[in-house]
């Protein structure tokens, strides 16, 4: 059997650890190429000053036109090549991190996340969108990014819902990498550069994805609460720390190189709903992990954990907390179908997926979850 795992060659967490980015620079040579929005690089920018004179290493702004679109990705590689620059930055959250893969194409590309809203940062693959922000394709690249560095500062002190968010994608890492597990699923960590040739057999999971997958879960249930007291005072505490790195690598390990499953896939079918539309990424996925749970007849006890823990910190647990009000059997039956589609990783389950059991295990989490939302007593 053919098993695959993959990560960044360095993973740096610390507070104030953009201190240090000029040294990480320098590995590469004098220069880098800084993606991000004008907005990011302002919010640290003394920081940055302060390592680029420290370190002697020139930061080249780009004018991030916000949008990982083909033609940004190919203005950027122009503007890398006529500054000579030695290496590609990406700051800030996904679609600025995104589009430094994509220009780097895997080569000498330094990832920081200003947020911890989401686990793409250490992954090997990108988003990209159209110049209108529809999704376009998926970017797989040779490796992952040759460092992800996470200042805790500059998270301690971003909006507590980005924190959240990404305890949400994470909370879906265990149960997913589990079903992967006993499905024998194939893990994007197999996927070669060029991933439409197929150039080699598919790869499954390793023990060891889903062991970072299991510390993910327990690293959430045991920290989630006081990190987000932590983000809610601006301060970095242990538990903050252990949480940044729960979502960040944690996850992003245990998602890439453990697999996807039925979360993500009824997440991509709740995509069209409008009303979820405002909504991150991290907080759709909360609830399909709910539904996964549901899909799979989890014992009482996990499905009653996981709720108890979205309500804690408070991610959803019902589709009016994600812009639903109301839906009918059409609508349901249409999220239900988007989540079977043959590529989608709700066939990553242990067993067979049909649209009519992923429909009521919708409506059955909903329920349950608005439940929980009525008044005592």
């Amino acid at each position: 059997m053919r098993k695959a795992f993959i990560c960044p060659t360095k993973y740096v967490q610390g507070e104030d650890e953009l201190l240090n980015l000029g040294y990480f620079v320098k590995t590469f040579g004098e220069s880098a190429l800084m993606i991000a929005h004008p907005g990011d690089i302002e919010r640290v920018r003394g920081k940055l000053d302060a390592t680029s004179g420290k370190f002697g290493i020139r930061l080249i702004e780009s004018g991030f036109s916000g949008e990982c679109s083909r033609r940004e990705i190919a203005r950027l590689r122009e503007a890398s090549k006529k500054n000579g620059c030695a290496c590609t930055i990406g700051l800030g959250g996904g679609k600025a991190l995104d589009t430094a893969k994509c220009v780097a194409e895997g080569n000498a590309v330094i990832v920081v996340p200003t947020i911890a809203a989401t686990d793409a940062p250490t992954s090997h693959s990108a988003v990209v969108y159209t110049e209108d922000g529809a999704f376009e394709d998926y970017a797989y690249f040779k490796q992952s990014p040759s460092l992800v560095l996470v200042d805790t500062t500059v998270i301690a002190k971003a909006p507590v819902r980005f924190l959240v968010s990404g305890m949400g994608d994470a909370l879906s890492t265990y149960f997913e990498a589990r079903a992967a597990s006993a499905a024998f699923a194939n893990v994007n960590a197999g996927l070669p550069c060029g991933v439409r040739e197929r150039l080699c057999d598919p790869a499954k999971p390793t023990r060891a994805a889903l062991a970072l997958a299991t510390l993910c879960y327990e690293t959430l249930l045991e920290d989630g609460g006081k990190a987000k007291a932590a983000c809610e005072a601006g301060v970095v505490t242990q538990a903050l720390e252990n949480i940044v790195e729960a979502n960040i690598l944690l996850s992003g390990l245990g998602f890439e190189s453990g697999g996807l499953a039925a979360a993500h896939a009824i997440h991509d079918g709740l995509t069209i709903l409008g009303g979820t539309h405002a909504f991150y990424h991290g907080e759709k996925v909360a609830f399909g992990t709910l539904c996964q749970l549901i899909l799979e007849n989890a014992p009482e006890r996990e499905f009653r954990q996981v709720l108890d823990f979205c309500l804690e910190v408070g991610l959803p647990v019902c589709l009016r907390d994600i812009g639903v009000d109301a839906i009918g059997d059409a609508e349901l039956r249409a999220v239900a179908d988007k989540a079977c589609i043959p590529e989608e990783s709700a066939h990553s389950m242990p067993f067979p997926i049909t649209v009519g059991a992923v429909a009521a295990a919708i409506r059955t989490a909903d329920r349950m979850g608005a439940v929980c939302r009525l008044p005592k007593g």
